[in-house]
């Protein structure tokens, strides 16, 4: 359910300082919020809807009661108060609603902790039921545990908006169909899950190391926090040994090798650096270190005959490469096209034959990695990173202009503001040497 509050009353400066609450209050206790509500509710539909409302009255009153002093608190308070008086009203015609109305209205009760402790860890894991399709557990997850919107989920899926939304409407339907509510994860339930649970939290990952939209902040560190933490929860739970566990760890290391390069990835200018270009002096060692000794523990598991690296392990594989180069030209590339190969085997699909393609053009040409790019014209057609590598490959091979249509097309597609910027730039430096050479 959409809720449109009013426009807020006050000066352009309350309302600026509303909004920016708002948003700030959003990204960190959304999740918090929905998954309490729905432990107390045992609905999805009431507790997303609830937390919806519950924000659309904080842009209506805030500018004129002011801000809260512990906004999160007053958005629980008030999306639980909205929760009520949803049941109250479907209470009047429907009697599983009066029985809910009854368990709300009731005194709490302690909490059935079962294998999960963490409220929006156990949220995750009602959403990955295998009731669902796995395209539809992520999805789900990254709407009501990540509070991703509709357009940011089917950018992260490749598909159009409507779509998205027909898809999530029909998940959340069958959750409640089946009457699955907010049953809490027993320790046998976690295997048949974890899956799901995993490429959730990559792809919610993904979106705050490269938020997709041009109006937010391009990196959301908030969210590549929370992934973190909560890929740190699920590799706790999983018994040692376990290959649910190995996947978890190569996850995790992913995770920290990637993140130990934020703080160089987008320069003072608000344009995001390549990470040939990045400083690796403002690399946070710390999280290398750590990602590094995870990517050998499982390394070493493989070479002991412990079963052969997935997608995660071998994405962190290629990595650790990056992170253990002291400067780019050190980079082992024959290494990473190797891994790239294993990676086509255990998981195929275009975006990764794009990067395999990206390495092969650093190890062997940049005509050898074009003519691998080209042939992936139609599946990726309309995703800006294949546009963004034609783009960087024909300028190497001599092509400017076929490589100022690509910019073209990668800067229409790009999603982050980041991102847009060094695209631009990258043209107009384009436009600019070939424009002195003709003259």
């Amino acid at each position: 359910m959409r809720v449109v509050a009013r426009r807020p009353r006050g000066g352009r400066a309350v309302r600026t300082d509303v909004a920016a609450t708002v948003a700030r209050t959003h990204r960190e206790e959304w999740a918090r919020v929905v998954a309490g509500l729905t432990r107390r509710f045992a609905d999805l539909d009431i507790a997303e809807e609830a937390a919806a409302e519950a924000f659309a009255v904080a842009i209506e009153r805030w500018p004129d009661d002011g801000i809260p002093p512990n906004p999160g608190g007053w958005i629980t308070m008030t999306a639980h108060r909205k929760a009520i008086d949803r049941l109250r009203r479907e209470a009047r015609r429907d009697g599983l609603y009066r029985e809910a109305l009854m368990l709300a209205e009731d005194a709490p009760v302690a909490d059935e902790v079962g294998a999960v402790g963490d409220d929006r860890l156990r949220l995750m894991f009602v959403c990955c039921h295998p009731v669902l399709s796995m395209e539809a557990r992520v999805a789900l997850t990254l709407r009501i545990v990540g509070g991703l919107t509709v357009t940011e989920i089917a950018h992260a899926f490749l598909v159009q908006e409507t779509t998205m939304g027909a898809r999530l409407t029909r998940a959340k339907a069958k959750i409640k169909a089946a009457g699955l509510g907010f049953r809490v994860p027993e320790q046998g339930d976690l295997p048949g899950r974890t899956d799901g649970v995993l490429a959730v939290l990559y792809l919610i990952f993904n979106e705050g190391y490269l938020a997709s939209g041009q109006d937010s902040d391009p990196l959301r560190p908030d969210l590549t926090g929370e992934a973190i933490r909560l890929t740190r929860l699920v590799r706790d739970l999983l018994p040692a040994g376990s290959g649910e566990r190995a996947e978890a760890t190569g996850l995790l290391a992913l995770m920290l090798l990637t993140e130990a390069r934020a703080g160089a990835r987008v320069s003072v200018d608000g344009e995001l650096v390549r990470l040939d270009e990045q400083d690796r002096g403002a690399w946070d060692r710390t999280l290398i270190d750590e990602g590094l000794a995870l990517v050998r523990e499982r390394i070493d598991a493989v070479a002991r005959g412990d079963g052969e690296m997935d997608r995660y392990q071998l994405l962190s594989a290629i990595n650790a490469v990056h992170a253990s180069a002291a400067h780019a030209s050190d980079t082992d590339w024959s290494r990473i096209v190797s891994l790239y190969g294993e990676l086509e085997r255990v998981d195929p699909n275009p975006i990764v034959t794009l990067n395999r393609a990206i390495a092969v053009s650093e190890f062997d040409s940049p005509e050898v990695g074009l003519a691998m790019v080209d042939r992936l014209a139609q599946p990726l057609g309309s995703h800006h990173a294949f546009h963004t590598t034609r783009a960087e490959l024909l300028r190497r091979v001599g092509r400017p202009e076929d490589a100022r249509t690509a910019y073209d097309r990668a800067i229409d597609l790009a999603g982050n503001s980041a991102e847009v910027a060094h695209l631009i730039r990258r043209r107009d430096e384009l436009a600019a040497s070939t424009k002195g050479e003709s003259e």
